[in-house]
């Protein structure tokens, strides 16, 4: 088993970045209503330990049976439970997408499952995630899902960048399928890690949804923890994000054209607020880090299996300005 730290967006040694475009988060936030529930949050005593306001709400949010609601202390957390969960049910394998989050496979190297992607494989877990990063397209594995209901298989869809969807209409889950949300990065707050999936009807039947509950720590999650996810339900949150993703579709019409004015090759098909590009340069890391000696981070896809790429979040026009300056001083 490897002890290599997991690839990352955001802070890094050098502290938070002046512009940083490694991560995904809503560039518009932080979300007024989700601060102001932070500010006020009580931590002063512990959090109810079920959680029971906390998921009548979300309950309500999604309109299902609040049994169906089970809590993670972040989405990566969840990652490994669901997993520890489908190995002590006898699966041995896992499917994830073919760039994608490392922390699917990940987990699945920690617990022993066979890794692998494409959808040939029934009795296994199965991750997807749309829009999905790094590239931020439909993912193709939801059509194969809807042609194998009923497979024995455990299907999981992430829905971190869901709520981020500037284009298109959301694919149709079939029934069965886990969908596992984590809202932070939506309200511009990702510092506080809160997360919980919807499980699907069957689970709670089977018991799947209680074993996944017990197989969590006592309190996953704090009192911010809470605030978060409270607050993310909230109908002035959910307005204030349809009004951050007019303006995430402009800036991100403007950043686009600003990667083709520095000879960028972007990807196609993101409909997120981020996307992939390709900079002309033979020493990607010797350009990454030279801007972010300059302040400005972006994400190196190489630990998506995209090496020579780089993802960008769409930031406000000022960080784009001060990205292209930097970039034409290092490569004029």
């Amino acid at each position: 088993m490897s002890d290599q730290a997991p690839a990352h967006g955001g802070p890094d040694a050098l502290g938070v970045p002046l512009h940083d475009f490694s991560t995904n988060a809503n560039a518009c936030g932080p979300c007024p209503v989700a601060f102001a529930a932070l500010q006020q949050a009580d931590r002063q005593h512990y959090p109810d330990p079920a959680y029971t306001r906390l998921r009548a709400l979300l309950a309500g949010f999604h309109g299902v049976d609040v049994e169906r609601i089970v809590i993670a202390a972040s989405a990566s957390e969840f990652i490994h439970r669901i997993t520890a969960h489908a190995a002590r049910s006898g699966l041995r394998r896992a499917v994830s997408p073919a760039h994608g989050y490392g922390d699917y496979a990940r987990a699945a190297r920690n617990w022993g499952l066979d890794c692998g992607t494409g959808q040939a494989m029934a009795l296994a877990l199965h991750w997807a995630c749309e829009p999905a990063s790094p590239l931020g397209m439909a993912d193709a594995a939801l059509a194969a899902w809807v042609q194998r209901q009923g497979d024995g298989a455990l299907r999981v869809l992430d829905c971190a960048y869901a709520p981020l969807r500037l284009d298109g209409q959301a694919t149709a889950l079939p029934e069965g399928v886990w969908q596992l949300w984590s809202p932070n990065k939506a309200l511009g707050l990702t510092g506080v890690r809160a997360a919980y999936a919807v499980a699907p009807a069957a689970a709670v039947t089977d018991g799947s949804a209680a074993a996944l509950r017990a197989l969590a720590p006592s309190w996953p999650l704090g009192v911010d923890g809470v605030a978060l996810l409270s607050a993310w339900v909230q109908a002035d949150t959910q307005d204030w994000l349809a009004q951050s993703l007019a303006t995430l579709r402009q800036w991100k019409a403007a950043q686009l054209r600003l990667c083709a004015d520095l000879g960028w090759a972007v990807l196609p098909g993101s409909l997120a607020n981020f996307f992939t590009a390709r900079p002309p340069v033979p020493d990607l890391a010797a350009a990454l880090q030279a801007l972010r000696a300059q302040g400005i981070k972006l994400r190196d896809c190489a630990s998506f299996g995209l090496a020579g790429h780089v993802r960008l979040g769409v930031l406000a026009p000022a960080a784009q300005r001060a990205l292209a300056a930097a970039w034409r001083q290092w490569a004029p």
